[in-house]
């Protein structure tokens, strides 16, 4: 496995998007996005997802597999660190839209980011 540069390997708070609007981005919770190399995660809007991602030439690219609220998802994105120290970067959703992100160096988050969900999750308890 290779390790993430240093100057990437954390977790990003995503601040801005082309597609979403500022204020609905953290609806599930900061939107967040960790480039560590091991277990990372994403949530933003109405999306949770498990990240693999590993080092290219100009960044960091990673493919993830999760959940639009309750729809199965998967993509994948890139992104690079510009000189102010922000991370730029791109997601695509398969056979769909992409967007643009920004996002700034921030902590772990406190609470556990809950697994994608899926339909069973939203009637399993149903009968």
């Amino acid at each position: 496995m290779t390790e993430i540069p240093s100057e990437y390997r954390g977790w990003w708070r995503i601040v801005e998007t082309s597609q979403w609007a500022r204020d609905r981005l953290d609806i599930l919770g900061p939107a967040v996005l960790s480039l560590t190399g091991h277990a990372d995660r994403l949530r933003m809007y109405c999306l949770l997802a498990y990240v693999n991602c590993k080092p290219i030439k100009t960044g960091v690219y990673f493919t993830w597999k999760g959940a639009w609220e309750f729809d199965r998802m998967s993509g994948s994105g890139r992104v690079t660190l510009c000189a102010d120290d922000r991370l730029t970067g791109v997601l695509r959703i398969r056979n769909g839209e992409s967007s643009t992100f920004v996002g700034i160096r921030t902590a772990k988050p406190c609470g556990r980011i809950p697994p994608p969900l899926s339909y069973r999750d939203k009637w399993g308890s149903r009968r």
